[in-house]
Order: C-alpha cells, then sequence, then structure tokens
C-alpha cells in the first residue's frame, strides 16, 4: 500500500514579514517616542509646572540655578554644598556621575585630606568634627543638599565673615531646613542655594 507523501509547508516571502515588522516599528516609536512623552510633558506643565521647567529658581528675571543641582560655592560668606566629581566642572549636569573611588583608594583618601584641610583653613578654630557629607561627594555629583549639621557646622564662619549674629545665622538654617516627606520619610535637609540666597537677602551688618 503506498503512503501519500506530505509537501513542506511553504516559507513565507521576506517581503511577507518585513512589511508588518515595519508597520509594527513605526507605530510603536510614534506612540512610545512621541505621543507618550508629549502627553506626560503636557500633563506635569499642567500640574507641576515649576518642577517640570526644572525646579529654576529665579531673582527677577534672572535665573540663578535650580532647586535640583547644586552650585561651588568657595566664598567664607557662603555656605558650601558636598563636593562634585563630575567632569570637566563641579556640578556638570551633563556628566552626571561619581568618582567611583573604592575605599582604600589613596587618590580618595588624599581628597578627602584636602576637603578636611580647606574646611579647617576657613575656620581654624571650630573644635567640632567635620560631618562626613561636606567631604565626600554623592553618587550624582548634582547633590543639592547638605544636612543641618554640615550647615550648623558652618554657621560661625559664615556669621563671622557677614558680621551677623551666630543666632540669627542658626534661625536661618532652621528656617532652610527640609522636613523628611510626611514626616517619616527620608531625612532633614538644607538646600544650599536656597540658603545662601536667604543669606544675600539679610546681606552683611556693619
Amino acid at each position: 500500500m503506498k503512503h501519500a507523501t506530505q509537501s513542506a509547508p511553504a516559507l513565507p516571502r521576506p517581503g511577507g514579514i518585513l512589511r508588518p515588522a515595519l508597520v509594527v516599528f513605526a507605530a510603536l516609536s510614534l506612540v512610545t517616542g512621541l505621543a507618550y512623552p508629549f502627553l506626560t510633558r503636557g500633563v506635569a506643565a499642567a500640574v507641576f509646572p515649576h518642577e517640570a521647567a526644572g525646579s529654576l529658581i529665579k531673582q527677577g528675571d534672572k535665573v540663578v540655578g535650580s532647586a535640583l543641582i547644586g552650585q561651588s560655592f568657595s566664598s567664607p560668606q557662603y555656605f558650601w554644598g558636598r563636593p562634585s566629581a563630575t567632569a570637566p566642572m563641579p556640578y556638570n549636569a551633563a556628566a552626571s556621575g561619581g568618582s567611583n573611588l573604592g575605599p582604600r583608594n589613596p587618590a580618595l583618601a588624599e581628597a578627602i585630606q584636602a576637603r578636611i584641610a580647606a574646611l579647617k583653613a576657613a575656620d581654624p578654630d571650630n573644635p567640632t568634627p567635620v560631618p562626613v557629607d561636606l567631604i565626600t561627594a554623592s553618587g550624582s555629583g548634582l547633590d543639592p543638599h547638605i544636612s543641618p549639621a554640615a550647615a550648623s557646622y558652618q554657621a560661625a564662619r559664615v556669621a563671622r565673615a557677614r558680621h551677623l549674629p551666630r543666632e540669627q545665622v542658626d534661625a536661618l538654617i532652621q528656617a532652610n531646613t527640609e522636613k523628611p516627606w510626611l514626616g517619616v520619610l527620608g531625612d532633614p535637609v538644607v538646600n544650599v542655594l536656597m540658603l545662601n540666597l536667604a543669606l544675600d537677602q539679610l546681606g552683611t551688618a556693619r
């Protein structure tokens, strides 16, 4: 008895596979690459306009910074922020990142010692241990905040440089301390730029 031979299934033509794949690719590109970003941007701008614009801080019509990105301060009249390891300059938002130096790396130890020396030179009579966030960079290199302890460490120097009462500077730190979200999430922090802008509003006592 003869068995019927089965013919091999016909292979789809290359064009029959390529065309639907390109259609799906184009559709997903439009949805995820254009429609979704524009939609989320529009909703964010409507609901959170300040945050959607980059949390920019203005004095009059001039943008002086962002509440999300730190700045370098070196004058004794200002509070200093966390160190930044971004290249080619500190707080470079286009090159966010850390130094990636391990705890046993001699370069990290040298950098920390140099930062401690700079803080001690700016306030040689301060006996308080230097808070760790004043000598170590954040993972992003852009952190605009310091701890209240780091701000308090610098209060005497700032008060002396501006001829202000220490109590007035301490009160300014307290007023600019951001509490944990809902009272429990996170730690209290101080935005260095906002604190320094508040200082400039006080001016310098004579």
